[in-house]
């Protein structure tokens, strides 16, 4: 008799099977666990692989471009040797000091979008929900929009066309041959461009104040550079934070999305305790079919276990917008904004 054969049958055993080291466990000492976790975080990331190959932020304006309402720097920094970073600064024409908002593309064409400038056909659809940088303006925000690694004008030479789900694969997978991982990198690179921001000084930044928010790969790199960079007051992942068993593990996503034995040590929620205090804005669709919402509100039930335990169980929200695996501005800037507002910006 021919048996049935299952490629994902070993694996889905594993997954439903595997008891991370690291999860939180509310009889452990909160402070001793904290710190394990944030060390090997950083082991799994690569960031002493990537801080071999650190260098000093050099900044080169490129483009002054004025608006009605905002000036447009265009500008590139390097984060680490051999690596520049493409970046648009945007600065209120008003009177004051303004917090700042990081914007992140996720799988789009390019950080453009952000600026609400189309460069391909299908632009146009996703400036209509994604113009991250003309929404954050509009809230009274200065703007830093940065280019993701293998996304848009920095994606592998190797990758045909201008973007898509699977445009960094190639630098995905270099990063993890190197001992480096692509989401280390765009963290350190997150992290670098508040450095360059500290370096140019503009009196309009208020760079105690810092927002960092993104959509699917953005809302991605959003949580773990939160985890990562305490400058950063409040975090938005979008469409992005779910258990690694409930999304990355069971349903096809881009390989940067990863973290070489994560699970092993601990589950995408156990992370959150390297955000707490601070504000955590978890922003999810209803609908969404590659970060379940069912995924989604169980890890989010772990959340509030490890705020409370922080002490500021008032310091996490869950926004579930109506639609897919897609921004909903209206709800997102509601959710994000009674966050600033909670804290007396």
């Amino acid at each position: 008799m021919i048996k049935q054969i299952n490629g994902d049958r070993l694996h889905s055993y594993l997954v439903k099977n595997v008891a991370p080291k690291l999860s939180f466990d509310e009889s452990r000492d909160y402070e001793e666990w904290r710190g394990e976790i944030k060390g090997k975080l950083n082991e799994l990331l690569g960031f002493d692989v990537i801080a071999e190959n650190a260098c000093p932020v050099n900044i080169d304006i490129e483009e002054t471009v004025e608006f009605d309402t905002y000036t447009r720097i265009r500008f590139t920094y390097e984060s680490e040797k051999e690596n520049l970073v493409p970046a648009y600064l945007l600065l209120p024409k008003k009177e004051g000091k303004f917090p700042l908002a990081i914007a992140l593309q996720g799988h789009t064409t390019g950080f453009h979008i952000s600026i609400g400038e189309a460069k391909y056909d299908c632009d146009p659809d996703y400036i209509e929900r994604s113009d991250f940088g003309i929404q954050a303006i509009a809230n009274g925000y200065a703007v830093l929009c940065i280019e993701q690694r293998g996304m848009g004008e920095t994606r592998s030479n190797l990758y045909p066309g201008p973007g898509g789900v699977h445009s960094c694969c190639v630098t995905a997978m270099t990063a993890v041959n190197l001992g480096r991982t692509v989401i280390g990198e765009r963290v350190w690179d997150v992290s670098r461009g508040i450095d360059a921001l500290e370096k140019m000084a503009y009196d309009c930044i208020d760079l105690s104040k810092i927002v960092l928010f993104g959509n699917s790969g953005g809302g991605t790199v959003t949580f773990y550079a939160g985890c990562c960079d305490e400058r950063i007051s409040i975090v938005a992942p979008s469409c992005a934070f779910c258990s690694y068993e409930a999304s990355i593990m069971s349903i096809l996503h881009c390989v940067c999305n990863n973290i070489p034995q994560a699970s092993r040590w601990f589950e995408m929620e156990d992370l959150s305790c390297l955000i707490a205090p601070r504000k955590l804005v978890v922003l999810t669709g209803k609908l969404d079919d590659i970060f379940p919402l069912d995924g989604v509100q169980k890890s989010y039930e772990t959340v509030e276990k490890i705020y409370a335990k922080a002490g500021v169980p008032e310091n996490c929200s869950l926004t579930i917008m109506p639609k897919g695996h897609y921004w909903c501005k209206d709800e997102a800037w509601e959710a994000i904004n009674t966050a600033k507002n909670q804290l007396g910006w």
